[in-house]
């Protein structure tokens, strides 16, 4: 029952058309063209890649895509298909301008990934039927379909499969201000009476994430509710994040145990990403894909060529700018 009314909150929270959605201005009029030239000259939109940290709204944007061209959305995630045998289930059941969300591309399947290229330029797909000497290939036609992929990592997507987007947008991490806006807007679906001071405050400690902001949001909901406060303000968002575990520049458990073990353990070294995993108790995807971008950013660790290392802003932010 939780599950369902998270998921219930969450698809409330989501902006509805591109107008709603607050920042990425830039993609957000990219894409409108793109739907909006697709839909005049009666086709299906191009296929679209949407690359960025986790938590700026590229499933939000692909569930636009297809809300705006009045087509049916399809949702799959790149580990689950990983053979043509998947892929060919998911393709056959498409219909006339279908919109088909993959997520996490990056991580098709190779033998899925090969399928998914003709897929793509010429809507068929061939299949292999029978094994051995008598085996042989059937080609079947798919309905044209627009594939909207979604990747934290476009910089391991083959070439053949970058270059078969008709058109990739790069989300950048949003400013406080947007952030604010994210916010005020979240708090009203909600019904949490929030000062413009606590939106500012709480969107400084938001990573330059939407879907990090409306959690957060959620966390303060939930304190008010029980202490019995009527209104949010800078002293309930500053009570709230000291009970998460959330400091002023957003930082949290993992990011600051990151910075000390850099910092104390490994002396301001450089240090290797997989000793890091293993260090803080994280996957090395983890930490490369969800806890180093904003960290990074900020200017608090940097990369080198013999791994990462902590600057004099995290230390700085440790309070150990003595040492």
């Amino acid at each position: 029952m939780d599950g369902d009314r998270d998921l219930e909150l969450d698809e409330r929270l989501r902006p509805a058309d591109l107008n709603e959605f607050v920042g990425q201005g830039k993609v957000v009029e990219q894409l409108k063209l793109v739907i909006s030239a697709a839909r005049k000259q009666q086709r299906s939109a191009d296929h679209i890649l949407l690359a960025g940290p986790p938590g700026l709204g590229k499933t939000t944007l692909a569930m636009i895509v297809a809300h705006e061209s009045n087509r049916a959305l399809r949702l799959s995630s790149g580990p689950t298909i990983q053979s043509a045998g998947d892929l060919a289930a998911i393709l056959s059941a498409l219909e006339q301008g279908d919109v088909l969300f993959i997520d996490e591309i990056h991580r098709l399947g190779r033998a899925a990934e090969e399928m998914l290229y003709l897929a793509m330029e010429d809507f068929r797909v061939d299949v292999m039927v029978g094994k051995g000497p008598g085996a042989s290939s059937i080609s079947l036609d798919i309905a044209p379909f627009t594939l909207v992929g979604a990747t934290t990592r476009s910089g391991i997507l083959p070439n053949p499969l970058r270059d078969r987007f008709g058109f990739t947008a790069f989300l950048e991490f949003y400013e406080p201000s947007d952030l604010a806006e994210v916010i005020t807007r979240s708090a009203a679906r909600l019904g949490v009476s929030i000062t413009a001071e606590a939106c500012g405050e709480l969107a400084k400690r938001s990573r330059g994430t939407p879907r990090i902001a409306n959690r957060l949001l959620r966390r303060v909901r939930d304190y008010v509710a029980v202490h019995g406060r009527d209104v949010v303000g800078l002293e309930e968002i500053s009570e709230a994040m000291e009970l998460f575990g959330v400091d002023h520049a957003g930082l949290d458990r993992v990011d600051l145990q990151l910075l000390e073990l850099l910092a104390r353990k490994f002396s301001a070294r450089p240090v290797g990403l997989s000793t890091l995993a293993v260090a803080i108790g994280e996957e090395p995807d983890t930490i490369e894909s969800v806890v180093e971008p904003y960290l990074i950013r900020c200017g608090l660790i940097s990369r080198t060529p013999r791994g990462r290392e902590i600057t004099q802003a995290g230390l700085q932010h440790l309070g150990i700018t003595g040492e």
